[in-house]
């Protein structure tokens, strides 16, 4: 499994670029999952409903499946890295929406019109690219790419990533 995060400030397009990376990524025989990382505390099941009282009795991991879908319940390893790889075992790429701290290559959507700075976070954390369409100045080694071409980002996660 491999994974890459995407980062960059709200409402910068993160999501619609991963929602358009995704049927390129299949369309060339991967099997996709998707990380959305939340900062704050997720919504849990009811503490009295039955799944919440198998895992207070110890079940390592509680399926919870109804006609609308399904929830998986299980205690996040120390390590992100490997929660991620428990969870997805047999996905070939995972796209994290968020997590700039985390331990994966990243790529970062800036647009200084919807972004809280001037300038992209390269530089400051490690980034493999900048997805922008404005004028930056980047660090070596850091590729610019098109928020207008999916698939040549596609190209660029599949020749760094996998």
């Amino acid at each position: 499994m491999r994974a890459v995060s995407i980062i960059g400030h709200k409402n910068t397009g993160k999501t619609r670029l991963i929602e358009e990376l995704i049927p390129i990524f299949q369309a060339r025989g991967y099997r996709v999952g998707t990380v959305k990382h939340a900062p704050h505390t997720l919504i849990q099941e009811d503490p009295n409903a039955d799944s919440a009282r198998h895992r207070e009795a110890g079940a390592e991991r509680t399926l919870l499946i109804g006609e609308d879908g399904a929830a998986l319940f299980f205690d996040p390893a120390g390590d992100i890295a490997e929660t991620i790889e428990r969870a997805f075992a047999g996905v070939d790429l995972v796209l994290i929406e968020g997590m700039k701290h985390g331990p994966f290559p990243k790529l970062e959507v800036f647009r200084p019109s919807r972004a809280l700075r001037t300038e992209p976070l390269a530089g400051e954390i490690e980034v493999i690219g900048v997805i922008t369409a404005a004028h930056v100045a980047l660090p070596d080694g850091v590729e610019v790419l098109s928020p207008r071409d999916p698939e040549g980002i596609a190209d660029f996660i599949e020749e760094r990533i996998l």
